[in-house]
C-alpha cells in the first residue's frame, strides 16, 4: 500500500517512479481527469503562505517527491522516500509509456516554439508519440478557451503543463474537468530541458543533492528564489514554525 509523508502540511506520496507511472496510467485506463504536482522545498515553501497553492498540493491526485529538498525534510523525521521521483524524469517516463501505448499527449506552455521542439526531440528519441496538440505559455482570455476546447477536443489523456510554479497547478486546479478524462501534469521547466535549451546536473550532483546549486550556478538571477531554501530548512527544523 502506497503511503504518504507529510512535509509542513503537505502530503507527498512515498512512490518509486514505476510506481508513479503506473498510478497515472491507471487513471487513464479508468478514464478519469487527475492531477499531479512535483513538490520540491521552494514549492512547499510557498505553500506555507499561499492558501491556494496548499489546498491545491493537499487535494491532488499525485504529489512527487521531485526536490533534493523533501528527501532531507523526511530524513528529518526518520522517514524515507523510496526514491526522488524529478517532474523532468517522470514526464520522460509518461511519455515512453505514452508512445508505446499511442496515448494522446499535448504540451502546453513554455516560450514560443519550445513545446513544438520539445515534442519533435522527444519523437525523435524514443519513436512515434501521438501529440494531440502543442501551444506556447503565452495566450489571452479568449485563445485560453480555444487552448482548453483543442486539448478535450484531440482526445488528449496526458497535458503537460509548464507555466511554472505556481501558476501551473493553480491552472490545471481551475480547468480539470473542462480536460476531459485527462492526467494533468506541472512540468515547469521541462520542455526547455526537452528541446535541448536548458542543461541538467551532471549525475554526481544529482546523486549528491546539489542541483540547486548546479542551477545557481548557470542562473544567477535565481538567487532570490534560492532564498527559501534556508528558509525550508529553518521551517522543518522548528516544526514548521518559520515563515
Amino acid at each position: 500500500m502506497i503511503s504518504t509523508i507529510d512535509i509542513l502540511s503537505i502530503p507527498i506520496w512515498n512512490v518509486t517512479m514505476e510506481e508513479a507511472r503506473n498510478l497515472a496510467f491507471k487513471c487513464i485506463d479508468e478514464g478519469r481527469a487527475a492531477s499531479i504536482a512535483t513538490a520540491n522545498a521552494e514549492m512547499v515553501m510557498r505553500a506555507q503562505t499561499d492558501r491556494e497553492l496548499a489546498h491545491i498540493l493537499q487535494h491532488a491526485d499525485l504529489v512527487v517527491p521531485d526536490g533534493a529538498g523533501v528527501l532531507w525534510a523526511a530524513e528529518q523525521q526518520g522517514k524515507k522516500f523510496k526514491e526522488r521521483v524529478t517532474g523532468v524524469d517522470l514526464a520522460c517516463s509518461l511519455l515512453q509509456e505514452a508512445a508505446a501505448r499511442q496515448t494522446p499527449v499535448y504540451l502546453f506552455g513554455g516560450a514560443p516554439g519550445i513545446a513544438e521542439q520539445a515534442a519533435a526531440n522527444v519523437q525523435q528519441q524514443i519513436g512515434s508519440l501521438h501529440i494531440a496538440g502543442t501551444h506556447s505559455g503565452f495566450f489571452s482570455a479568449d485563445e485560453e478557451k480555444d487552448i482548453i476546447e483543442d486539448i478535450r477536443s484531440q482526445g488528449t489523456r496526458i497535458l503537460l503543463v509548464a507555466l511554472g510554479v505556481p501558476k501551473q497547478e493553480k491552472w490545471i486546479s481551475e480547468h480539470l474537468y473542462e480536460l476531459g478524462p485527462c492526467v494533468c501534469m506541472g512540468v515547469g521547466g521541462t520542455f526547455d530541458v526537452l528541446a535541448g535549451k536548458a542543461g541538467r546536473a551532471p549525475k554526481w550532483m544529482q546523486d549528491n543533492r546539489l542541483e540547486w546549486l548546479y542551477r545557481l550556478l548557470k542562473e544567477p538571477t535565481r538567487f532570490k528564489r534560492m532564498l527559501a531554501l534556508p528558509k525550508f530548512v529553518a521551517a522543518v527544523k522548528l516544526g514548521g514554525r518559520a515563515k
